[in-house]
């Protein structure tokens, strides 16, 4: 079980590379492992989190970048540290409020996380919350931004050569322009990483 906390960290979640903008506004406990994080945005953004991640920070401690998340050297070039191994609190401060999230080492997906306010913790709310956002997150495996980009082509021109394959690819129901906050379940951290530690 997690230990009791004070404070809450806002985070703005923005994926880069698609205009217009898709984005999530959360809020998380302090005492967040950068593991716990990557939960929380995989669930706000709509992620299956079926693909590798890290993050890129600087430590405040050594002032050097460095990655965080699932230990795979095979992927990049520089080790990865163990983001349950982590915790946000010791990185993230208001002069130390950005880091990169990249997920899916395939399609490439890059994502801006910003600190943007630090506060109490509020009587009888469940944490962590999705509170705001914009737009629906892309499917997964569709190829990157370049690749969502010529979906959304062929989902939007009902003449498109690809368009009745690419709505029944994506199940027919894929709203570019939607997202309610109030849709967002977040999963419990602890029980997907005894399920990825035990593959």
């Amino acid at each position: 079980m997690k230990k009791k906390f004070e404070k809450v960290y806002q985070f703005k979640i923005t994926l880069k590379g698609i205009k217009p903008l898709i984005w999530r506004r959360i809020h998380v406990p302090e005492n967040y492992s950068f593991w716990d994080l990557h939960v929380a945005i995989q669930d706000s953004m709509g992620w299956t989190d079926t693909h590798l991640h890290h993050f890129e920070i600087m430590n405040p401690s050594t002032g050097r970048r460095e990655e965080i998340g699932i230990p795979a050297e095979d992927y990049i070039d520089s080790a990865i540290f163990a983001g349950w191994k982590r915790k946000i609190a010791k990185y993230f401060s208001s002069g130390n409020a950005k880091a990169d999230y990249i997920y899916d080492y395939g399609d490439d997906w890059h994502h801006t996380v910003k600190l943007e306010n630090i506060s109490s913790r509020e009587k009888g709310i469940e944490y962590p919350i999705c509170f705001d956002g914009a737009r629906a997150c892309p499917p997964e495996d569709c190829g990157g931004t370049g690749g969502y980009e010529n979906f959304l082509e062929a989902i939007m021109e009902p003449n498109h050569e690809q368009h009745e394959k690419m709505l029944d690819w994506a199940g027919w129901d894929f709203e570019p322009e939607y997202f309610d906050a109030g849709d967002v379940v977040f999963d419990n951290p602890i029980k997907r990483l005894e399920y990825v530690l035990s593959e």
